[in-house]
């Protein structure tokens, strides 16, 4: 059973990553799909030209759909997965502190998705609202 300052914490933790994602997002569009498509190439990223917009959708929509607590579990580890792989292609080369590029940043933002993805979106999510709504069209009359 989950306590109303455990559903605060993944409520606070869902919010921020979502924040940040979409914040991630939005700034592959703004500096251009073909420009951050050309980083990534140069990354060594296999098909840039087609995961430079599939990475910049799933940080953008994914991060909103984080933030209100929507299909949290599934776009929680899809973005693991992308922080994970963005680490091993663009940033371990650099070593481990953020400021010179390296994976610190992409670890921790990998390690908070897995941890939405293992805990789920907490009381305070439209994902919650939906579950308590189907228990209750589930339960027999009377009960």
């Amino acid at each position: 059973m989950r306590t109303t300052t455990t559903s605060i914490g993944l409520t606070v933790l869902r919010v921020v990553l979502g924040v940040v994602f979409v914040a991630h997002g939005a700034q592959k569009f703004a500096q251009g799909i073909p420009q951050v498509a050309r980083g990534f190439a140069g990354m060594g990223v296999p098909l840039a030209e087609v995961a430079t917009p599939l990475v910049a959708g799933l940080e953008l929509v994914g991060g909103v759909f984080l933030v209100l607590g929507v299909a949290t579990r599934v776009l929680a580890g899809l973005l693991a997965v992308d922080m994970v792989v963005a680490g091993l292609l663009a940033h371990v080369s650099a070593g481990f502190f953020a400021q010179g590029g390296g994976v610190e940043y992409v670890l921790v933002l990998a390690a908070a998705a897995l941890a939405v993805t293992l805990t789920g979106p907490g009381r305070f999510s439209l994902d919650a609202v939906v579950q308590r709504t189907r228990r209750r069209r589930r339960a027999p009359l009377g009960a």
